[in-house]
């Protein structure tokens, strides 16, 4: 088990770490953006209210490059390693005002086996992103994305009994991703409306973004009815809701489709115990 302070150098802690490491975050503010790397390793914090590993970068910010970060270079931590593990911490991204600064992630994962427990993901828009990313993404982003932030694979990641907390499109991504017992809480946003989930997967893919046993809230300000639970990214996104509660900031609705899209015909919605009133192409 390797011990860490606020004021070691929390990248270098990561690439020095061997397979299958135990790293045990003290308690307080670790201000760093960082990326893992090494298969295995376990990040252990003091709590999701003491141990908050914090950064600020956000879509129009202007890159060392001379570009814009974009949505998929705002991340605060990247996991981009396989089997890790974080429990009883907060990864956050402060930039704050996504109406004039666009996108900011708090985490990526870009690996397999990844598992969350306990834990606090905070920002507004675009929260978490579950890679990998869309195939035309992946095209897209060839020069731009560093290749670690591109691959096509298959991304599993689990997140138990977390906070997780946007406005927009705050969970979102191609992951196969089991939310158990989370509580999802919309934040507010000035422009008057959120979305919880923004799924991207495949038609390939059979597996998408479970949401089981969980709590759906909102901090004070969000309008009743003002947040849809998700809308699909791409055509065939997937989404399933199992005996989740909703607080009344959640639209009767339920789902959008994505502004002037088609995509109420091809996304994969599913909600269990059926809701009366939802858009008629929930299953």
């Amino acid at each position: 088990m390797i011990s860490v302070c606020p004021g070691d150098d929390l990248q270098a802690v990561f690439d020095h770490a061997a397979p299958g490491e135990t790293l045990r975050l003290a308690p307080g503010g670790y201000r760093v953006k960082s990326a893992i790397f090494t298969d295995g390793l376990t990040l252990e914090g003091a709590g999701a209210d003491r141990t908050r590993i914090v950064w600020d970068d956000y879509a129009q910010k202007i890159h060392a490059d001379g570009k814009e970060y974009n949505t998929f270079r705002t991340w605060t931590l990247a996991v981009c390693a396989d089997g890790v593990t974080m429990r009883d911490l907060a990864v956050e991204n402060d930039a704050l005002h996504p109406e004039a600064k666009g996108q900011e992630v708090a985490l990526t994962v870009y690996g397999d086996g990844f598992a969350m427990e306990n834990c606090r993901l905070t920002s507004t828009q675009d929260t978490l992103f579950l890679g990998p990313l869309p195939a035309d993404l992946i095209r897209r982003y060839d020069g731009f994305l560093p290749d670690f932030l591109r691959r096509d694979k298959p991304c599993r990641q689990r997140f138990s009994d977390c906070l997780i907390e946007g406005t927009v499109d705050f969970i979102f991504g191609c992951g196969e991703a089991l939310f158990e017992n989370c509580e999802i809480r919309s934040l507010y946003d000035v422009r008057g409306h959120g979305y919880a989930a923004a799924p991207a997967h495949a038609i390939e893919q059979a597996e998408g973004f479970l949401f089981r046993n969980c709590r759906f809230t909102a901090e004070e300000g969000v309008a009743p009815g003002s947040v849809y639970l998700a809308r699909p990214w791409r055509d065939y996104g997937l989404c399933v809701f199992e005996n989740c509660a909703y607080g009344p900031h959640i639209s009767p609705l339920g789902f959008d489709k994505w502004n002037d899209t088609e995509r109420d015909r091809t996304a994969r919605f599913y909600e269990r115990p059926a809701v009366p009133g939802r858009v008629p192409w929930v299953r």
